[in-house]
């Protein structure tokens, strides 16, 4: 059984974990756009030619704007102090609760440690903006369903 502190550093970790992931794949979509882009100049001319290289700018903008995401995204993660104890939810709280649990970090979906479920979810969420500021013993209301907070770590 893992203490409350090795579960947030756990959860941290997949967090952390999820992000490099996303950040590995978008800078490999960025290396094949540049690299169409590369070839697109090399081996076509005119319209046609011209509306292939809008479209691949556009492809590296949007991929841009996931790699400024996912920097945002570091940043915050670089926020949470996980030895922080606070009897009331901030960022970097875990949640339990007697419908589900919760890591208040970023949104990287669900996280499963040792049989227990988790949902990591960023503090600016419908549920994480719910979840702030309270603690254990309170009721929330989402989604017309009511839920009482157990624990917080």
């Amino acid at each position: 059984m893992k203490t409350n502190s090795e579960i947030k550093q756990e959860l941290l970790k997949r967090c952390e974990s999820f992000i490099d992931k996303r950040l590995v794949n978008v800078q490999h979509n960025i290396a094949e756009v540049q690299e169409s882009l590369t070839s697109e100049t090399k081996s076509s001319a005119g319209d046609k030619h011209e509306t292939g290289r809008a479209m691949l700018q556009l492809e590296r903008e949007k991929f841009g704007a996931q790699l400024a995401e996912i920097d945002q995204v570091q940043q915050a993660l670089t926020k949470i102090n996980i030895k922080k104890q606070s009897e009331t939810i901030c960022l970097g709280s875990t949640v339990i609760t007697d419908v589900s649990n919760y890591f208040i970090a970023i949104s990287a979906g669900e996280i499963e440690l040792d049989g227990t479920k988790y949902y990591a979810i960023a503090p600016n969420t419908p549920i994480g903006l719910l979840l702030l500021s309270k603690q254990a013993g309170d009721v929330v209301k989402f989604r017309n369903q009511a839920f009482k907070i157990l624990d917080v770590f």
